[in-house]
This record gives structure tokens, C-alpha cells and sequence, in this order.
């Protein structure tokens, strides 16, 4: 087990590594959306479910730091869901057959809704919020 460092880290180096970490994450899911090939294969491939963990993983970031994220980490954060979730109804469109098809008459209406909206907070019964969030499939 790696030992803990008792060190202080500086607020850019702290900026620094968030935005890695986003980008990192975005970067992952743009792989199981198919935009990033396989390093093997050269074969792009999609996941289409882990994609959507990885988006909604995202999203729940930026809920959960909201207020507290500076100018530059909440713009990155924000437009990588952003390109994410559009890529994400991209690789819907694409899919040949399968559950997360989207039927050609329904395309234009998710075009032109913006992002979607996170769906209500439900409360557990001890009081929790539940983050519940889903992009169509």
C-alpha cells in the first residue's frame, strides 16, 4: 500500500492535477465511445454502458464540487461533459442494432434539446441524496 505524503500542495499543482484527472476520465470515456482506436487492434470500439458510467462519474464530480472548483477547472469539467454527452448521442445514432438504438424518427428531437438536465434528487430514507441521471439509453 502506498504510504501517505504529509506535504502541502500548491493551488495550481492542485488545479493541475484535477484538470488531469478530468481529462484523463474524459479521455477513457471518449475510448469506450469509439473515438480513440485500440492500441492493439487499431479497430475503434464502442461500450456504450461504460461510456455512460463514465459520463455520469463526470457529472457527479462536477455536482458534488460545485462552488468549489476555480474558473478554469469548472470550464474543462463543463465542456468535457458537454462533448462527451454529444459524442455519447453520436455513438447511439451509429449503433447498428441493439438495445441503445435510437429509431431514426426519434434523432432530431435529442438533437435539439441542449445537454440533459439531471433528473430530480430523490432522498434515501436516512436523508442521503440519491444522483440519478440517464442520457437515453
Amino acid at each position: 500500500m502506498a504510504e501517505y505524503q504529509n506535504t502541502t500542495v500548491s493551488s495550481g499543482e492542485m488545479t493541475q492535477r484535477f484538470i488531469e484527472f478530468v481529462m484523463m476520465q474524459a479521455q477513457n470515456a471518449a475510448f469506450t465511445l469509439g473515438q480513440i482506436p485500440h492500441p492493439q487492434t487499431g479497430k475503434a470500439e464502442v461500450n456504450l454502458d461504460m461510456a455512460q458510467v463514465l459520463i455520469d462519474q463526470l457529472a457527479m464530480i462536477q455536482e458534488k464540487t460545485k462552488g468549489n472548483l476555480n474558473a478554469d477547472e469548472s470550464k474543462i469539467l463543463a465542456g468535457a461533459i458537454s462533448n462527451l454527452q454529444l459524442a455519447f448521442v453520436e455513438a447511439i445514432r451509429k449503433e447498428p442494432s441493439g438495445k441503445a438504438a435510437v429509431p431514426p424518427e426519434a434523432s432530431p428531437r435529442v438533437e435539439q434539446k441542449p445537454a440533459p438536465e439531471p433528473e430530480p434528487e430523490q432522498s434515501d430514507s436516512d436523508g442521503k441524496k440519491k444522483f440519478v441521471k440517464s442520457y437515453g439509453s
